[in-house]
């Protein structure tokens, strides 16, 4: 699959063609080049507006990390020993691997029928992801590991196969639930790893977390814009498909001043908070 992706963008001549590309390639860097190669290309207008071909519904994946089921994953330590700080960020970057394809997955799954500005917005999300993934692997690097070194599992994708029936499922689930789930944890990790002297990671831990609560946001404002053509309440119905499709996914802590930054307000999930 090395050299697949960027080659396919290249050869691409409509967005979904080049969505469908990136999410074909399974190399970890080659995935997080052809991301950003097609982002390049739409924003250069050499990437027609049409959705002539499918998405794949299951993206390969690399020989490493190993995929295992996440009870299978050693339990992370919330110490400052450097072997619990790689597997954090460890974590972190194949969170960010996944959240290339999710972008790009739904450009090209959902953007048929929506404005331009969809597929603007979320392939801009997928280069952002795509340079997370390379800050994350290179911050590894330096302290002596690197992706793939480490087991991961493929929960965030199965998040996505669940939701492949239904634009407002996808947004509702991961952009406004699984996402903004790093609103709430990210700045008490930067906390742990600055407190032992780890203020590198904590920087790009930082940069990361601003750019979700983008992310987040534009996914909330997806969300109201399709809820606003359908003619149903955002917040009620962001709260039945969870209940529907991933019922107890959304918890408390939160982290209420980066969710309203976000769009994510307490008309949202407040009664959540309080049923928990």
């Amino acid at each position: 699959m090395i050299g697949a992706g960027r080659a396919g963008v290249a050869a691409s001549a409509t967005i979904a063609q080049a969505c469908r590309a990136v999410l074909r390639t399974a190399d970890p860097h080659e995935k997080a080049m052809a991301a950003r190669a097609a982002a390049r290309a739409w924003r250069g207008g050499r990437l027609a507006h049409r959705f002539d071909v499918a998405m794949p519904d299951t993206p390969p994946r690399p020989a490493h990390p190993v995929l295992v089921a996440p009870r299978d994953l050693p339990r992370r330590k919330r110490g400052g020993s450097a072997r619990a700080r790689v597997a954090m960020l460890h974590a972190f970057a194949h969170i960010e691997y996944v959240a290339i394809d999710l972008a790009f997955d739904c450009a090209g799954r959902f953007g048929e029928g929506l404005p331009r500005g969809f597929v603007d917005d979320w392939l801009s999300v997928g280069a952002d992801e795509a340079m997370h993934f390379a800050l994350l692997d290179r911050r590894l690097r330096a302290l002596g590991s690197g992706y793939g070194a480490l087991s991961a599992h493929d929960g965030l994708w199965e998040a996505a196969d669940r939701t492949r029936d239904d634009r407002l499922a996808r947004l509702a689930v991961v952009p406004m639930a699984l996402e903004a789930r790093g609103l709430d944890v990210t700045p008490a990790t930067v906390a742990r790893f600055e407190a032992n002297g780890d203020s590198g990671s904590g920087r790009v831990l930082m940069r990361i977390f601003t750019d979700e609560i983008r992310h987040v946001g534009i996914g909330a404002k997806w969300f109201r814009s399709c809820c606003a053509t359908a003619r149903i309440e955002p917040a009620q119905a962001w709260r039945t498909l969870l209940s529907a499709r991933f019922p107890g996914l959304v918890r408390p802590p939160f982290n209420d001043s980066a969710r309203q930054a976000a769009g994510l307000t307490l008309d949202y999930y407040g009664t959540l908070a309080t049923s928990a």
